[in-house]
Order: C-alpha cells, then structure tokens, then sequence
C-alpha cells in the first residue's frame, strides 16, 4: 500500500445543550496518496479562488446556502481523495462525565487516536490547531503524550495552521457538510442530497456510539420492496461478525471486517438498493492494505468466508445492479438465489454429464462420484 496523508478538522463542540449547540461532534479528515498530494493542493486551490476568492474554503463561510454547498461539493469530489470520519452522537452519551469539556474531549481523544491508526497505520496526519478548534488543541497535546512512533511505522502527526493550508481547509468544508448531514439541528431536506454528493469520497464513517440504529435505513414512501424485518436480519447479523472478529488481526479478517463495515455504510448512509461493485469494494480495502487484492482473492477469502460466518449477503450481476449488498427485501434474497440457480444448476448438470459418460463408457466400471469427499455431491446428483 503507498503512503497516505490526511488533513483534518472538527464540526461541533462539547456542549450537551441539544438545541442551541447541536447534537453531533465530527472530525473529518481527508485521505489521499502522498504522491497525489500536490496536485490535490493545486486543484483545490484553484476551487478556493474560484469560490472564496482570497479567503480560506469555510464550511461557514457557505453555510445554509445549499446551492452554493452542492456546486462547491459537485466540483471538488471530481478530485482524487477519499474521506473518513468519526462521528459521535452526542445525544447517544450517557453519564453526567461527559457533560464536562475535558471528560468529553478526553473521550474523543482516545476514540480518534485509536480509530485512526487502526484504519491507517502508516498515516501522516494534519491538523490545525489554531482558531477555534480547542479540540484539535487538546488532540495535539493526547498526541504527544501518547502517540509511540516505532508502533505506527512512519506516521507522523503535523499541527499546522489552517490559513497556510489549503487540504486543512477542505477537511474544515467537509466536516462542515458532513455536520448538516447528521447534525439534527442542521438537518434539512437538503440532506440527503448532500450526503449522495459525497457517496463516492467515503471511505469509511466510525458512528459512535456503536448502535445498530445507525445503520438501519430510513425508507422513503416510494421504496415499496423494503422489508424492514429483512433488513434488521441482515444488519444484526452483521453487526454480530464485526463485534466477534473485530480485534482478529490476520490480515484476511480484517479485509472482510472492512468489507462488511463498508456494505453496512452503503446500507444505512445511502440507497437502500444500492449494490456496490466488486472494484468500488476492493479499492476501499486497498486503502488500508499492504497487498495486493486480486478479484480472485476478494471473491474467495472476502466474500466467500463473510458467507461462511453467517452474514446475509446477497449479490447481482444484472445491469445496473451488479455487486454485493446486505439486502433489504425480498427482491435482493431472490436475486441473490436466482444467481446462484442460474451457477450451480448447469454446474450440477455438466458433473452428471461426464458422470453418466464415463459410467457408460466403461460399463460402470468406473463412477467419479464413488469416494467418500463425494458422498454429499452424489446424493445431490443422484436426486436431481
């Protein structure tokens, strides 16, 4: 895996007042290759003149102008970055602790240390550490205190200011959308158009607390295949794979740990009946791989061991929809089954071919299903 370099910054603060103060808190940072770092500084520079003329790109500086958010956002996702957050729902912490700045920051601090340099162990991270972001203050100080280098190979923490840093800016704009994504005193019908815009650039979102109402899909009255029953099946099911192999570190567990997180992301952050190809997949877990992930590896040591453990995954190779997703309705487990039908049925009917050919050509001398790694296959055969 190249090296990669993120940029980060926060949306909302430590206050537990709901509805003056909002009810999330965000840190956005955002992931690309070293060696793509200086053309994304040029393009998005090139962005800030355009729109912001000789200020820095401000989420705040938009704000609710949602026409101008969406022609900014449609533009700089053209770019070739990729975006990650954690994301803490303030109303979901209980305990009077967290009321209290340092309690709460104290929290974060830890949640986005250790989140970070598990996705990215090789990371070079920028903040900014000047103007209002007391977070990012005290994350450099938890940093310092904590952070051992031979532990996370060549990362490398860099606190700079967001006004000599244009990529700190655009964290600062993403976090800002981000916010009016999840944030219930920003939300608006505006929202989801928002977060469609930025579905391509996320790599990964880290809700916290953990629920599993965070994935659940809210349907729209038109989504007449969603089964609701379905789709909490499969998000449990899930959820219970993450939960059992989340601290496996074999490098396969975590591929197919980040491939279910992924199609949890798609299921809940986006359309219900999005299905996500096989390369959208694999370039998510390349992100954090030092691998190479062939399609053939994906298929049989992702995907196919996913199945194994219980997860309810379904797939289609149809048109449009072509990849896998965690369904939710009827219609996504029956194509999944009309697939496999449509594999194993001819499958089967060749082996009874060459079966019925060789038995007849040696006056049943000979049957390629009489051993014993075969007794399950030959009933099948002998049935069908």
């Amino acid at each position: 895996m190249e090296d990669v370099i993120a940029f980060a910054d926060e949306f909302g603060n430590n206050s537990f007042e709901f509805d003056k103060q909002g009810t999330h808190f965000i840190v956005a940072s955002i992931i690309c290759k070293v060696n793509a770092k200086n053309n994304l500084e040029v393009k998005i520079e090139e962005l800030r003149k355009k729109y912001f003329q000789t200020g820095e790109m401000k989420s705040s500086k938009v704000g609710p102008n949602f026409k101008r958010r969406k022609k900014i956002l449609s533009e700089i996702i053209k770019n070739d970055f990729q975006i990650y957050a954690v994301i803490v729902d303030k109303t979901k912490l209980f305990g009077e602790g967290f009321k209290y700045k340092k309690s709460f920051y104290k929290y974060l601090n830890g949640l986005l240390y250790h989140e970070l340099f598990r996705t990215f162990p090789n990371l070079n991270l920028s903040v900014d550490e000047h103007g209002s972001n007391s977070f990012m203050r005290s994350f450099k100080k938890y940093v310092e205190k904590n952070h051992i280098r031979d532990l996370f190979n060549d990362s490398e923490i860099i606190f700079i200011s967001s006004p000599d840093n244009v990529l700190i800016q655009l964290a600062d704009f993403i976090a800002g959308t981000l916010g009016y994504i999840f944030d219930e005193s920003k939300k608006t019908e505006e929202s989801s158009e928002l977060r469609e815009i930025l579905e391509s650039k996320i790599t990964k979102l880290d809700i916290f607390p953990s629920i599993p109402i965070n994935y659940r899909y809210e349907p729209l009255s038109k989504d007449l295949d969603y089964n609701e029953e379905i789709s909490n099946l499969s998000i449990t099911r899930a959820l219970d794979f993450i939960d059992r192999k989340k601290n496996d570190s074999k490098t396969e567990i975590i591929h197919q740990v980040n491939c279910v997180k992924y199609l949890l992301l798609a299921l809940g952050i986006f359309k219900h009946n999005n299905f996500i190809s096989t390369k959208e997949i694999i370039g998510h877990l390349k992100i954090n791989s030092h691998e190479e992930i062939s399609e053939y590896y994906f298929r049989s040591s992702v995907i196919a061991r996913i199945r194994d453990e219980g997860v309810i995954l379904t797939s289609c190779s149809a048109g449009k929809k072509t990849g896998y997703k965690l369904p939710s309705s009827i219609e996504d487990l029956n194509r999944y089954v009309n697939h496999t039908n449509n594999i194993v049925l001819p499958m089967l009917k060749r082996v009874k071919s060459i079966r019925n050919n060789i038995k007849l050509g040696t006056h049943n001398k000979i049957d390629i299903l009489n051993r014993k790694e075969f007794e399950k296959l030959k009933k099948v055969i002998d049935s069908y």
